[in-house]
């Protein structure tokens, strides 16, 4: 009998996970399925869209990906990038991670009423840099 090929005793999927994986790992901002599945089809040219939506769900079960909802979109972006935020260019319509809060709040902070801050979301809306060159 003889031993199976290195490549069948891979978990299947393990190729998807990677690449997405590493996809939104090098992404700039948050992705929607469709952008991913368009930049994943470089590597994997057979790969389809649901299978794109069952790995971004075993990404987020592992605790590797997350869902970020801006604008009523549901977008994906890796795990651990820390507190950050977001902006919305409204010409290209791409979103950005921005790596600095532009708002002091920490959690803790009392509003008058009462109401107890425990964390915060900002999404900042304009025209990226790209964009604004290009109307110049």
């Amino acid at each position: 009998m003889s031993a199976a090929p290195a490549s069948s005793l891979r978990p299947r999927g393990t190729r998807q996970r990677e690449v997405i994986g590493r996809l939104l790992q090098a992404a700039e901002g948050p992705l929607d399925v469709p952008e991913l599945h368009r930049r994943a089809l470089g590597e994997l040219p057979k790969l389809g869209v649901a299978t794109v939506y069952r790995t971004l769900k075993l990404l987020q079960e592992q605790g590797a990906a997350h869902m970020v909802t801006l604008d009523g979109e549901n977008l994906y972006e890796a795990s651990g990038r820390g507190h950050h935020h977001h902006f919305s260019c409204r010409a290209c319509q791409r979103v950005f991670t921005l790596h600095t809060c532009p708002v002091a709040l920490p959690a803790g902070t009392i509003y008058p009423g009462g109401f107890v801050v425990e964390a915060h979301e900002v999404t900042l809306y304009g025209v990226c840099p790209e964009c604004a060159k290009n109307s110049l």
